[in-house]
């Protein structure tokens, strides 16, 4: 298939560039595959569309402040986002990071974060990243374990990192939204460090929306997929079927995989809260068996054509034209269909991407 199959217009103004005032008051478009018209509600009653027996399953992965902003030794600035821990350093001093320019900078040169606070270039940067090794000015905190080093170094990435929204959400360097940004760029629900970008279908529950959800008999499970940038990276090639996804870290706990099969034995609905929830299940899942439990790292990328076997129904934000997650969707609902939804969605006002309304698919 070719990738403009998968291309919609957009008018400018479209793109949410803040949250709802409330989680839950996000708009919600309700959408069945078996052919009626999309219905239009609010998030706060998605209730209304669930079953007995159904079960949410959400992404557990909290995003870090991993945007740092950083300058050379000549004053000029450098914009680092940074993706995960080198694993090769025990001291836990070494991270994987993109740079926002390579020119000029080569291995050793430094560069200061905060008065107390530089990150040495471990290696030449390779298609804009590179390995960054921090250092504390006048403090040794090397040790055989690490363990010490590396609590100081995500330390400061809280201290002085900020959320790495991605690049359609504009914000300024220093920008009265960074603390709202804090906040509503997570899910209330977040738990396990390691994503640099937000599994936003999730940021439209508040706690007490969940423990409502409970007590009404609907159940919840939790996986985690760290997010990382190739989740978001452009397709960019002509053929949709040419595109890779690049691999990110997962757990599936057993406790989830019971819950799944549990769900699947009465009869209910397992609801994916977002696509990195729909991925994981559908890679752990096999031949006429549930999802199995297990860790790792996960790659699949759903186009159509894809059958579906964990999988009931998909709770999702718009996503980007020509993109994976746009792609995902129409193999799960449909590409002729979620077009035709897009367009309606443009038609009423919806808001599009990180920030914006959310959809139910049945």
């Amino acid at each position: 298939m070719r990738i403009e199959e998968f291309d919609y217009e957009l008018p400018e103004g479209f793109v949410a560039q803040r949250p709802a005032p409330r989680r839950e008051a996000a708009r919600l478009m309700v959408l069945d595959r078996a052919g009626s018209a999309p219905a239009e509600t609010t998030f706060e009653r998605l209730a209304g569309f669930l079953r007995e027996g159904d079960l949410l399953v959400l992404n557990d992965t909290r995003v870090l402040p991993a945007r740092l902003h950083a300058r050379k030794a000549t004053g000029g600035r450098v914009d680092l986002l940074l993706l995960d821990r080198d694993g090769s350093d025990p001291e836990g001093l070494t991270w994987r990071c993109l740079l926002s320019t390579s020119q000029g900078i080569r291995p050793g040169a430094r560069l200061a974060v905060a008065d107390d606070l530089e990150v040495e270039v471990v290696q030449a940067p390779s298609e804009g990243t590179a390995p960054l090794r921090f250092t504390f000015k006048g403090v040794n905190v090397a040790g055989p374990a690490g363990g010490a080093a590396a609590g100081r170094v995500e330390a400061a990435i809280r201290r002085h990192g900020v959320m790495p929204l991605p690049p359609y959400i504009r914000r300024d360097p220093v920008d009265e939204l960074a603390a709202l940004d804090r906040e509503r760029y997570q899910t209330v629900y977040a738990a396990r460090d390691g994503a640099i970008a937000a599994p936003t279908a999730g940021l439209h529950f508040t706690s007490g929306m969940l423990d409502d959800l409970r007590r009404r008999g609907f159940e919840t499970a939790f996986l985690t997929l760290h997010v990382g940038p190739g989740t978001f990276r452009p397709v960019r090639s002509a053929e949709v079927e040419d595109h890779v996804v690049e691999p990110e870290r997962y757990h599936l706990p057993e406790t989830t995989a019971g819950a799944i099969a549990a769900c699947r034995a009465r009869h209910g609905r397992v609801v994916a809260v977002g696509t990195t929830v729909t991925r994981v299940l559908e890679a752990c899942a096999r031949e006429d068996e549930g999802p199995r439990a297990g860790e790792g790292w996960c790659n699949l990328y759903i186009r159509p054509g894809h059958r579906f076997r964990a999988v009931d129904a998909l709770i999702t934000n718009l996503h980007l034209p020509r993109s994976s997650l746009l792609i995902l969707v129409a193999a799960f609902a449909g590409r002729d269909r979620i077009l035709a939804a897009y367009r309606e969605a443009v038609r009423r006002g919806f808001r599009f991407y990180s920030y914006g309304d959310a959809m139910l698919i049945l």
